[in-house]
């Protein structure tokens, strides 16, 4: 996401403008050392030692909610559930959703993409049209 590139600013309202829909979600790592005892629960699928963090931006690539601390080891869909029960946590009204990535799973305010269909800006970028499918 390029929030400071003040010519993609503005993507998510342009190409996400549905009614609802109140910005995008997904997790990241970030490597960390820790005690030797304790890297097992730290490590990665890739076998980097890290934490896992969730991000959560409005329609105009602002973060508007960061949950740190979830060893690099729990799943996506773990530490979004985790989010969602804390007391001054993510919020969802009713009738609005977020748009997470296909590594979270369909659930009540949370919108994931068709597995197969290829939703990559470039192609509207380029006025190719819509995504297409794969073959």
């Amino acid at each position: 996401m390029h929030a400071g590139d003040g010519s993609r600013q503005h993507t998510l309202t342009i190409y996400y403008n549905v009614d609802g829909c109140l910005g995008a979600l997904d997790g990241t790592y970030i490597d960390v050392r820790v005690p030797e005892h304790e890297k097992g629960r730290y490590r990665t699928r890739k076998d980097h030692c890290a934490v896992n963090v969730l991000g959560v931006c409005n329609p105009n690539l602002q973060f508007i909610y960061i949950l740190i601390g979830w060893e690099g080891s729990a799943a996506d869909s773990r530490v979004l559930r985790d989010a969602i029960h804390r007391l001054n946590g993510l919020r969802v009204p009713s009738g609005s959703y977020y748009l997470p990535d296909n590594g979270y799973t369909n659930a009540k305010g949370f919108l994931i993409p068709y597995i197969g269909v290829r939703y990559h800006l470039r192609e509207w970028d380029r006025g190719a049209g819509e995504p297409k499918n794969r073959g």
